[in-house]
């Protein structure tokens, strides 16, 4: 099974009122026109978690768009694939048992190892509102308040990676997949979320800069090597 996007295991928010929103990861690449989801993404269209679920189509994922919303849809995905661009969207869906869905997307880019872009990665947020918070206008902006907060959550992770990812590049000299690479690596073997270690190495690397001046590299490493520790002990 293909691995979702990096740092995709911190929980969106909870809505003030009915069930949690429903997220889950995809990729889409441009020229092989070749899409991979993740089992939440494929409830979120109607399926049950499976091997067959987890190899979609172009014409599978469009068959779900919403009659009203398929022009919109294709228009946008024909847009996506010639500019080269992430998917970012809200639209509805029908999933496979015939209910309505509004959904949202968040995507990056993905780049091969010379940076140029390949594909889009990101999630699928399922914000249909429950039939409870379509009585009132309040619970309405409650729920409008709650996808906000999800999306924003989303964007904020992938900021402190970018910007530590940057960070790395220049340090060690590696090209940004690698620079992700050590990353997830410090990640995995210490058990902190990637998102977190990047924002506390983020701190680190900064508190190292005097006057525009680079420490020695031993510094950096040992920053590197001992994130976790500061974590854990925050």
């Amino acid at each position: 099974m293909a691995k979702p996007p990096p740092d995709d295991e911190t929980p969106l928010p909870d809505a003030v009122e009915g069930p949690p929103l429903e997220a889950g990861w995809f990729r889409f690449f441009f020229d092989s026109e070749r899409w991979e989801w993740s089992p939440e993404a494929a409830r979120i269209h109607g399926y049950e978690t499976g091997p067959a679920t987890m190899t979609p189509s172009t014409a599978l994922v469009m068959s779900h768009k919403h009659p009203d919303d398929r022009a919109r849809m294709d228009a946008h995905l024909h847009h996506v694939r010639q500019a080269r661009t992430p998917i970012n969207t809200r639209h509805r869906i029908i999933d496979a048992q015939g209910q309505t869905r509004d959904v949202v997307v968040v995507a990056e880019l993905i780049g091969d190892e010379h940076g140029i872009a390949m594909g889009t990665a990101g999630f699928y947020i399922d914000v249909s509102p429950a039939p409870s918070q379509q009585a009132t206008d309040d619970a309405a902006r409650h729920r409008q308040r709650d996808i906000t907060e999800a999306v924003e959550a989303v964007v904020e992770r992938r900021s402190r990676i970018d910007q530590l990812k940057g960070m790395l590049m220049l340090i060690y000299g590696v090209d940004a997949d690698r620079a992700f690479g050590l990353l997830k690596w410090r990640s995995q073997d210490t058990n902190v979320k990637v998102h977190i270690l990047a924002q506390q190495l983020t701190s680190d690397f900064l508190a190292l800069i005097d006057d525009e001046h680079l420490p020695p590299r031993s510094k950096f490493d040992s920053a590197f090597l001992t994130a976790h520790l500061r974590v854990q002990a925050a």
